[in-house]
């Protein structure tokens, strides 16, 4: 167990998840270029895994309404007291049909580790039963921005999305995860619907193609084992490495910051990310 979940349980729930949101955009720099992501004038969004917050509070100011689905009763509470009234909270998991499954959860923990899952591994040890839905079944409308972080039922809710997908044709942000499921199914699942990955491993968004992400996860798995708070305080320096565990998907030739592929200008050139961090921490009225 890491030191950052030793210290949970006796911290103030209201504080660590502030603490999550404010240094989460240094573990997961995407966060912080939400215009790399999320399109502008986005309608909806959604956050499936919500977690403390940080995608969801970040997703409130970009898009005009955020649709979060949180499977663990307490942080689902949380989330519905603490996020601002654009914000829909969802305490459910979201899958590929209705209905009540097991989620489960390593030994001590009430789901704050954020490594819950409907999918059981060797780290979980008990599990509480939870109401199950499909992302179709909210009669969500103008769907730009999706996050997905379920530790390993990605497809499920992909399946269960199939109507919004085939409409709408958001953005898709997934982690995946090597040591928990093969990313290969994921990827074609997509690309047979016109989904191309890219990933940012260091200041450039590259194409997932040109970037082997299950070879690169095995050679930095060292870095898992250090836990958030060690990873968001080491030093960056000429040795630091960065573990990449999420992959942003765009439709239809699309590239991050919202280009076409067939931009004549950028055909032959990788975007350059732009720091976002300002833009996306504004709210919208």
């Amino acid at each position: 167990m890491t030191l950052a979940a030793r210290l949970a349980p006796f911290v103030p729930v209201r504080l660590v998840a502030a603490a999550a949101r404010s240094v989460y955009p240094r573990f997961e720099p995407e966060l912080a270029r939400l215009g790399d992501l999320c399109p502008p004038g986005c309608g909806t969004a959604v956050d499936v895994g919500g977690w403390y917050g940080p995608w969801t509070r970040r997703l409130s100011g970009r898009a005009r309404r955020v649709v979060t689905v949180e499977p663990v009763p307490h942080l689902a509470r949380l989330l519905a007291a603490a996020t601002p009234g654009n914000v829909r909270v969802v305490h459910a998991a979201a899958s590929d049909r209705p209905g009540t499954a097991r989620l489960w959860l390593p030994p001590g923990d009430q789901g704050d580790r954020g490594v819950s899952s409907l999918v059981r591994r060797d780290i979980h040890a008990r599990a509480l039963n939870v109401r199950c839905l499909t992302l179709d079944s909210l009669d969500l409308h103008d769907v730009g921005f999706i996050k997905i972080d379920v530790d390993g039922g990605e497809l499920a809710v992909l399946r269960g999305a199939k109507t919004l997908l085939a409409r709408d044709r958001p953005a898709l942000f997934i982690e995946l995860e090597a040591r928990i499921q093969p990313v290969g199914p994921v990827v074609s699942h997509l690309a047979e619907r016109g989904y191309a990955g890219w990933v940012l491993p260091g200041a450039t968004w590259l194409p997932l193609s040109s970037f082997d992400l299950e070879a690169h996860q095995a050679r930095t798995s060292h870095v898992v084992a250090q836990g958030l708070l060690r990873r968001v305080l080491s030093f960056r320096g000429p040795g630091y490495v960065r573990y990449v565990n999420s992959v942003l998907f765009l439709p239809d030739g699309r590239r991050p910051g919202g280009r076409h592929a067939g931009d004549v200008r950028r055909a032959r050139q990788v975007e350059p990310v732009r720091d976002d961090g300002g833009h996306a921490s504004r709210r919208t009225g």
